[in-house]
């Protein structure tokens, strides 16, 4: 699954989660933890931007719907942006067209493809990887 070479592994990445569902919120802290990164997470927009005031991760992935804003709003309201990948329900051209509008790198639509969110993270620590080898 993972997208590196045997013997090689990805650098862990300080993973942000915003997830209103909470069983969703544990379960993805979880299977990102499993990948070997550092995972916190939010249930609500105020609480995510509360959390990232005191961190700045090295990745967010974040729903787009939830109960006290978006995803898109989050985004809006960070000084830094950085990787970012969108996770929703809502798949039409426009909403992903709004997330990459909005600073998410990709758009994921649920259920999620778990694969597709592990390569999506060994693209993130390899760019940071590649950004900290070039300072």
């Amino acid at each position: 699954m993972q997208d590196t070479a045997p013997g090689e592994s990805s650098p862990p990445l300080r993973v942000f989660v915003v997830e209103n569902h909470a069983d969703t919120l544990e379960a993805l802290t979880m299977l990102i933890g499993q990948l070997g990164h550092q995972v916190t997470g939010a249930s609500t927009l105020s609480g995510a931007l509360d959390a990232l005031a005191a961190e700045e991760p090295d990745v967010i992935v974040s729903d787009i719907g939830l109960p006290d804003g978006s995803g898109w709003d989050l985004l809006r309201q960070l000084p830094h942006v950085p990787y970012a990948i969108a996770m929703s329900g809502y798949g039409m051209s426009a909403d992903r067209d709004r997330s990459l509008a909005a600073g998410y790198r990709h758009h994921l639509v649920k259920p999620m493809d778990l694969e597709a969110l592990e390569a999506l993270l060994a693209e993130a620590a390899r760019e940071r990887a590649a950004s900290t080898s070039s300072n």
